[in-house]
């Protein structure tokens, strides 16, 4: 009966054992692949439950081809297999072979982490990528280059007709195409023209570029841009040659050839610089009182700086004590002194906001924040300031609404100061002394 009931537990816990990561890989088309082709090789990675970190997918080397791993995001997939759910993530790999033949790939290794069982799991998952065939194709050059929709346009920053010796013309020419890489786009030879300079500056490669094709679809392939500085010092009329650029089209499977125009060139004989004779100044021999009273400013204001120099050394420390004077009262002006209590309002706790009210009622000249409000009348503001003391001296059963505090103070106006008593108070403090509160 033991050895039964370890037979049914095994065979209950199977499903429980085999779930393990894995990982498999597929071409997207192998078939019509040629020489300067960019094979696309798909790589799905599954574990159970979910990832703990994400797998590591490595480069690897094939020999007469380049391989880069595509910059595209992971795609998350999910699928149920015997009952386990297994999470997994997608990537791509981009081939090139530059030849024709075989191309097997080799099997990668990558590493990933799990969950197994609410725990933390590193594993490693061995792919077997696929292989390919790539077959000879007469209709390619001899360096070949496949994409899909190429295409080829130029710019000139001025009109190429409209030239003066020495001016500068910038030519721009931007190849565009699809299902390829911008570093594997070949350069366009754009030729050479008797009696102009030229200066290439360095390809701009970009991938992921989105362009507008026909009618409102947009297309999403890479870019090369070629810019070419032509200068010219003589006048007259310069052909640039015409440009073709071949290219495979992997679409109809046959040699195509994207062209750009011949332009001319037409540069006009710079227009004669007018030359300004010279002219001899009058009185060059001036008279010394010129110099002399150049002198004489130069040393009333060197006697003026002094003055005021030996000014601002005596009279410092009263302009210390007026500059300090200004911003003590720009700091405790009334309007300051309220952004300050507000703040405190709005963040501070309770015990806080009844002392910055306290202190605010003190410097309107009121003795406590209960005459305060009183003279302000303010029904809103008293029923918060007796919540703020119901708070503090009772019970905390009621909420104070600090945006209603905030807004019901004011700064203060000509007609609100605090009223006179007819009877000093009981407690006289330091500020208020009591016999001048009886010779009232």
């Amino acid at each position: 009966m033991r050895l039964l009931a370890v037979l049914i537990g095994l065979l209950a816990c199977g499903p429980g054992f085999a779930a393990e990561p894995f990982g498999r890989a597929s071409i997207g088309s192998a078939e019509g692949i040629v020489p300067g082709q960019q094979v696309h090789v798909v790589v799905d990675v599954f574990a159970p439950e979910f990832f703990t970190s994400p797998p590591q997918f490595p480069l690897f080397d094939v020999p007469d081809a380049l391989v880069t791993l595509s910059g595209d995001r992971a795609q998350n997939l999910v699928q149920t297999i015997d009952g386990v759910q297994y999470s997994g993530i997608r990537r791509s790999y981009a081939v090139v072979p530059e030849k024709a033949g075989s191309f097997p790939l080799p099997v990668i290794e990558i590493d990933l982490g799990y969950s197994s069982n609410g725990s933390p799991v590193k594993a490693m998952v061995n792919v077997a990528l696929p292989s390919f065939d790539v077959g000879p194709s007469s209709h390619q050059s001899a360096t070949p280059f496949a994409a899909r929709g190429l295409t080829m346009t130029q710019s000139f920053d001025r009109d190429p007709a409209s030239l003066k010796a020495g001016d500068a013309l910038v030519r721009t020419i931007v190849v565009f195409a699809e299902d390829t890489q911008a570093m594997l786009i070949p350069p366009v030879e754009v030729g050479t023209t008797a009696g102009v300079a030229r200066y290439e500056r360095p390809a701009a490669l970009a991938d992921g570029v989105e362009q507008r094709g026909i009618g409102r679809t947009v297309e999403t392939g890479s870019t090369r841009t070629e810019t070419v500085v032509y200068t010219a010092s003589s006048a007259g009329r310069f052909p640039l040659p015409a440009i073709s650029y071949p290219w495979f089209d992997l679409d109809g499977h046959v040699l195509s050839a994207a062209t750009l125009p011949a332009t001319d060139v037409v540069v006009a004989q710079a227009a004669a610089t007018e030359r300004i004779q010279p002219a001899l100044q009058g009185d060059v021999d001036g008279p010394a009182s010129r110099t002399w009273r150049g002198w004489l400013l130069v040393l009333l204001l060197c006697a003026i700086d002094l003055a005021v120099a030996a000014f601002a050394r005596r009279r410092l420390p009263a302009i210390r004590t007026w500059v300090t004077r200004v911003r003590a009262r720009r700091r405790n002006s009334p309007r300051r002194r309220l952004g300050r209590m507000r703040t405190v309002i709005g963040v501070g706790d309770d015990l806080a906001v009844y002392r910055a009210l306290q202190d605010w009622s003190r410097n309107l000249g009121y003795r406590t924040a209960s005459e305060w409000v009183e003279a302000q009348a303010c029904p809103r503001l008293s029923a918060q300031v007796a919540i703020l003391e119901r708070r503090l001296f009772r019970s905390r059963d009621m909420q104070l609404d600090r945006a209603a505090l905030k807004s019901a103070i004011a700064l203060p106006t000509a007609d609100r100061r605090p009223r006179k008593r007819a009877l000093p108070d009981l407690n006289p403090t330091a500020e208020v002394s009591l016999l001048r509160l009886l010779l009232r």
